[in-house]
């Protein structure tokens, strides 16, 4: 018995779990989800199953009822949840399909922390800010490297070092520090300034990052330098020595022509063995993001280039154009025109503009294909209807999403049908001709106001219809897509669409709700819409089909 003993195999130990915080200084937009995701590519190539998370400072619930135009887009996850758009960075880098667990804001942590203090989960103490808020937060976090089985887990944390807003989440880290002194790490992407009156690049500010990070009680393990040109010697121990850190920690991130070549460029600085290494673990693989690096180097080498228009109605924040309200349709552009051989060149086109003059629609004829992203309301629709008709009646190729493809239905049935005054509900209440309605379990929910996280949401399988454009990009006869809308194609009107020859090429199993529609190819060269959002499943090394087939269309007609 003794011997027997003997031979058995000691049980191997589980290695426990790595964290590593991203935190933003100096200012914001600067890059903290897209290097979030290339440190999680980076280190899946080296053999490690990674994932990752978002925390927003927002006392919003989550992203859903937040305005594009001051936050970007709201990205939809499988599940349904509504959140912010680095979550998409991290499924298009990482290959990635996250769920609510991974990502939080202030409001549901606050909500959470409530909600328990009522139902006497914490035995009747005194619930308080610190440590409960934070405690919180790590619960969640470990919830989420539970249920994906995460060696690394990536947390980024919204916000700039220094904002009052996100403290507790910074709390947060520091507590997971002190718990787990070998597997939490903070890495701080900061911007390094040259004044053009200067032409020096300063480090000074990132000092003081550094510094105000310190004050939360937490010492960053590498600065990931932004700048618009690679950080140099003198500049890198300049950090090292002023900000207590190597200076081979110290990741030269300047702007590159693309965001898929920030993975490339950080592995330039030797980033995943620098993260290995401070992590105590060695590569299993050694892969060097060669399937990646071919991707980039297609899209390099492209010569060529596709025009595209956008027409939609959230581009404008004063002076600015601000096209992250359709970040994933502007990413799923370009992973299609790398697929086809081509540089993808955007025109942000207001609407409105075709409302004020018509005569403007004539500028349509410049570009190989439009696209009419999502939206909601009725600003800018009549110009986004007119710019259709326009593409219908010349043969432009035309792709609608969401209200893109709702706007279309109208369109068609306005000119062809001739029901003059058909519209969408979501518009005019009152029309003889709603061929766009609410979904039946929508109108309670808008009569008591209950707009957050009520829309149809998240993913929903539908069938495809043999001999369609739709069903020649996917090769297949069943697909999952992600929607989010609350209206749908009006039953009562589907028979009299079809039968003056618009097609639903891709309906719900049971056949109730249309979910693509199209005119076929003898008609038409590519006029398609779409009820849910494909650029959400789109990624650079699997770009979405109906996007590719899209723009092999405005190629051909553009020839």
């Amino acid at each position: 018995k003794k011997n027997r003993m003997a031979t058995r195999s000691p049980q191997k130990k589980k290695a426990s779990t790595k964290y590593i915080f991203v935190v933003g200084g100096v200012m914001s937009g600067v890059g903290k989800g897209v290097a979030t995701s290339s440190i999680g590519l980076i280190l899946q190539s080296k053999g490690y199953a990674v994932t990752a998370l978002k925390i927003d400072p927002y006392i919003n619930v989550d992203a859903g009822t937040m305005n594009p135009t001051e936050h970007g887009e709201v990205f939809v996850l499988r599940d349904g949840y509504e959140t912010d758009q680095d979550m998409g960075n991290y499924e298009r880098f990482m290959g990635l399909e996250l769920s609510r667990d991974h990502y939080m804001t202030t409001g549901l942590v606050y909500k959470t922390v409530i909600e328990k203090e009522r139902n006497l989960e914490y035995g009747g103490r005194c619930v308080e800010v610190v440590p409960h808020i934070p405690q919180e937060v790590i619960r969640r976090i470990k919830k989420a490297v539970r249920t994906s089985k995460a060696d690394i887990a990536i947390i980024e944390i919204g916000g700039t070092v220094g904002e009052y807003q996100n403290i507790l989440f910074l709390e947060a880290a520091r507590i997971m520090k002190l718990e787990h002194p070998n597997d939490v790490f903070s890495v701080l992407v900061s911007y390094l300034p040259i004044p053009s009156k200067i032409g020096e690049m300063k480090t000074k500010p990132t000092q003081y990052a550094v510094r105000t990070l310190n004050s939360t009680g937490i010492q960053p393990d590498f600065i990931i330098a932004r700048s618009d040109r690679p950080l140099d010697e003198k500049r890198k121990e300049k950090l090292a020595v002023n900000c207590s850190i190597r200076k081979e920690d110290v990741i030269s991130a300047p702007d590159v022509e693309s965001i898929y070549d920030v993975p490339l460029n950080f592995e330039q600085d030797h980033l995943g063995d620098r993260f290995l290494k401070k992590l105590g673990l060695k590569a299993k693989k050694r892969d060097n993001l060669s399937v990646w690096e071919k991707r980039v180097m297609r899209n390099r080498k492209s010569t060529e280039t596709v025009r595209i228009g956008v027409v939609g109605k959230y581009f404008k924040t004063g002076d600015y154009v601000f096209s992250d309200a359709y970040i994933s349709v502007i990413e799923a552009l370009k992973h299609a025109a790398c697929e086809v051989g081509r540089k993808i060149e955007l025109d942000w086109i207001d609407s409105a503009d075709f409302e004020t003059d018509p005569k403007r629609l004539e500028s349509l004829r410049q570009y190989q294909g439009i696209l009419v992203p999502g939206g909601f309301g009725g600003r800018g629709i009549e110009g986004i209807v007119s710019a259709i008709r326009f593409c219908r009646e010349e043969k432009v190729p035309y792709f609608g999403l969401c209200y893109g493809m709702q706007l279309m239905v109208i369109e068609y049935a306005r000119s062809v049908m001739k029901l003059a005054d058909a519209h969408t509900k979501e518009v005019n209440g009152t029309t003889n001709h709603p061929v766009i309605d609410i979904l039946p379990e929508q109108v309670e929910k808008l009569r008591k106001k209950n707009f957050g996280a009520t829309m149809r949401l998240g993913q929903y399988p539908a069938m495809l219809k043999s001999g369609s454009i739709a069903r020649e990009a996917y090769k297949s006869d069943a697909i999952l897509e992600r929607h989010r809308h609350r209206y749908e194609v009006n039953p009562e009107y589907i028979g009299q669409i079809e039968a003056a020859g618009l097609i639903f090429s891709a309906t719900s199993p049971d056949g109730v709700l249309m979910e693509i529609a199209e005119l076929p190819k003898k008609q038409h060269p590519f006029f398609l819409g779409t009820q849910f959002h494909p650029e959400f499943q789109s990624s650079l090394i699997a770009p979405h089909p109906l996007f590719v087939a899209f723009l092999r269309a405005a190629v051909k007609e553009g020839k």
